[in-house]
């Protein structure tokens, strides 16, 4: 009897170590879209344009029906000569905001999307060419994605936009211990920072001003209860086993020996 005492006195002992050590999470704190209904249409009705800010790498390139008329409008790094071919020069905002162009000198174009630049750069090629075509991209558009996510980094975006959802997915996605409810979202604005939160279990999501995100911002999933309880335990997982072995050991030796 002392002795299916004394085993089940060690399986209790284990059972309740295994609870400490190991973490659970419930549907709701894993599951996207939670409150959507089955064929539910929802209209996305976000208007976000995306604009050029201060440090952004851009390339323009201009072309026309005379190629010669449009040459001295780009830029290019080397020469041509022995199979080489030469580099397209890009350009950076300044901090005032501004490129420095080809014949027409500094041009703002901080705070405007690539139609609104083409739009411009129309006007005042106008004078020079004959209906010129107007090719810009953003080089440097990147996003970082840090905390609970499978591959945290810095990733590179190509194309004009991406959403929160398409910059988790290059991340390799939430992992069981993130906070899906309330993830943070750093963006610089003229060098301040403006910090949003923003709840992936709702299907408003896609209503939040940075569901789209810009370049540069920060994407951070901050660790639910059992991840920050895991990440505590994990330093002191060996410790805990070793006590846990030594009371156990010394409890079976005491209600052997009775």
């Amino acid at each position: 009897m002392k002795r299916n005492d004394s085993r089940l006195f060690v399986r209790a002992i284990l059972v309740g170590i295994l609870i400490v050590l190991s973490s659970c999470a419930s549907r709701k704190d894993v599951v996207y879209f939670q409150d959507t209904g089955n064929f539910e249409t929802l209209v996305n009705d976000n208007s976000f344009v995306s604009k050029f800010k201060v440090d952004d790498l851009v390339s323009i390139h201009v072309s026309s029906l005379n190629p010669e008329a449009s040459a001295p409008f780009n830029l290019f790094r080397g020469a041509s000569e022995g199979g080489f071919r030469a580099e397209q020069v890009d350009y950076l905002v300044d901090q005032a905001g501004e490129i420095d162009f080809p014949v027409i000198g500094k041009l703002k174009i901080e705070g405007l999307s690539p139609d609104e630049v083409r739009v411009l750069l129309r006007e005042r090629l106008s004078v020079y060419l004959k209906d010129p075509i107007i090719n810009i991209r953003l080089r440097n558009f990147t996003v970082t994605v840090l905390g609970e996510v499978g591959r945290p980094g810095t990733y590179p975006v190509n194309g004009e936009q991406i959403t929160i959802l398409e910059a988790l997915g290059l991340a390799g996605d939430i992992t069981l211990r993130g906070v899906r409810n309330n993830v943070l979202v750093i963006r610089d604005f003229n060098g301040t920072k403006v910090y949003t939160r923003i709840n992936l279990t709702s299907k408003d999501i896609i209503k939040s001003p940075v569901y789209y995100l810009t370049q540069n911002d920060v994407v951070y999933v901050e660790p639910n209860k059992s991840g920050i309880k895991e990440t505590s335990l994990d330093a002191r997982a060996t410790i805990y086993v070793s006590i846990a072995s030594v009371l156990i050991t010394s409890t079976v030796l005491l209600l052997t020996r009775n």
